[in-house]
């Protein structure tokens, strides 16, 4: 109900694509793509093709809006440098222009303020070194693949990095660091090898990576709600370190409980599968041993599939809006590719009701949609804590209920049968 049809309706057409007629046709190829004797889950298999398809589109989608926002983020400085107003944006004391002058007297009151309580820059500059020191003083001893040279690499690169991303998140409203991240899963994994533990460098490059790139762009948005309700800049940066010494505490402990709580954490197929650590895995066990591993025809579907995400993309900034609007997002297809169909039904059955509710009253439906989807996310979520607390305590549920296919049922009916 929160997300728009269109992103529904992509997954859903994901699902269909992938479960409905690639997997399938795929499967019947068992014994001469692949060896008919692998497991279902081997990455030699059925599995690397619904992975590695599905990391194609993801890269696909994700390398055509990064060259996007990076254009849009150049075109905008070069304005900006040519017109020699990049110091002018926000009016100051004593400093008028053209633009300051018609603007109105909140949005004057707003710069004033928020100039007022800036956090000085030496400040920044001398916190981010500190920050840089901390990371290659205890990562390496965290995970010893990790060399401190690779994260003072990441620390000198990632500047340039964050302030793309934050510049071309406020143009597009669309935050790239996960592509920055498989930057450096690619680049990290690569220099250091499988022979020293590449893998696992690469994977925790990338966590370093994402977290300094999306830091940046999730920070302006923050300062960009300060300015418009007038809030102090120190302020919020304060709130910002608060909450995020509350998580570094509160972020483990819920980990562990998940962790302790539930044995089949992470595994495919489980209901908390973390289908996003497959594919990042996948990606640096490409950076590092390249595609020889892959089984017969996944390297060639996995560059239809690159390139058919950005033909898709393309078309959709071609067009004319009213009909782009129609197009699938690569980026939403390509999650069910791995994760598998079940949750489409459930977005698409959210998003008809929100149709019908919108057609009944519209100004309603807009009004209390959103607070129906938090609600029934808030309370699905909530619900997690308390069942991760009876499975520690060895509570057993009294019932269970399952939905099967008519074949799978009836296989259960002839062995229930068979026993008794």
């Amino acid at each position: 109900m929160i997300c728009p049809y269109i992103i529904n309706v992509s997954v859903l057409v994901g699902g269909i694509l992938s479960w409905g007629l690639m997997w399938p046709l795929i499967e019947n190829r068992k014994g001469d793509w692949y060896p008919a004797s692998l497991p279902s889950n081997s990455m030699s298999g059925l599995q690397a093709y619904k992975v590695f398809i599905a990391i194609a589109l993801i890269l696909g989608d994700g390398l055509y809006n990064f060259l996007k926002v990076l254009s849009q983020t150049i075109l905008g400085l070069s304005h900006q440098l040519l017109t020699k107003k990049l110091s002018s944006e926000l009016p100051v004391a004593d400093h008028s222009s053209p633009k300051s002058s018609q603007l109105s007297y909140d949005d004057k009151r707003r710069s004033q303020l928020f100039l007022k309580d800036q956090i000085p820059t030496w400040f920044a500059i001398g916190g981010y070194v500190a920050i840089a020191a901390i990371s290659i003083g205890t990562l390496p001893n965290i995970f010893h693949q990790l060399k401190w040279y690779y994260i003072l690499v990441i620390y000198i690169f990632a500047p340039t990095l964050a302030f793309c991303n934050a510049y071309g998140c406020g143009l597009t409203d669309w935050s790239l660091a996960p592509t920055y991240g498989k930057l450096a899963i690619f680049t990290i994994g690569a220099w250091a090898g499988a022979s020293h533990g590449g893998v696992l460098a690469g994977l925790a490059a990338c966590g370093v990576m994402m977290n300094i790139v999306s830091t940046a762009s999730d920070l302006m948005q923050d300062f960009k709600t300060g300015y418009l309700t007038l809030a102090s800049p120190r302020a919020m940066f304060v709130s910002q370190l608060i909450g995020t010494a509350m998580g570094c505490v509160i972020a483990p402990s819920v980990f562990w409980l998940f962790y302790n709580a539930f044995d089949d954490i992470g595994n495919p197929g489980s209901e908390y599968a973390a289908p996003y650590a497959i594919v990042y895995r996948n990606m640096a066990i490409i950076g590092v041993d390249g595609f020889s591993s892959l089984p017969k025809n996944c390297l060639l579907l996995c560059y239809v599939f690159f390139g058919a995400a950005i033909l898709i993309n393309l078309i959709r900034d071609r067009v004319d809006k009213k009909w782009g609007r129609y197009i699938p997002l690569p980026m939403a297809m390509a999650i069910p590719f791995y994760i598998g169909p079940y949750f489409a039904i459930d977005m698409c059955v959210g998003s008809l009701i929100l149709f019908i509710w919108e057609k009944i009253n519209k100004s309603k439906a807009d009004a209390f949609g959103p607070a129906v989807a938090s609600g029934l996310i808030c309370g699905d979520g909530i619900w997690t804590l308390p069942a991760s607390i009876l499975t520690l305590a060895g509570v057993k549920p009294p019932i269970c209920m399952k939905f099967l296919s008519r074949g799978s049922n009836a296989k259960v009916d002839k062995f229930l049968t068979s026993q008794g």
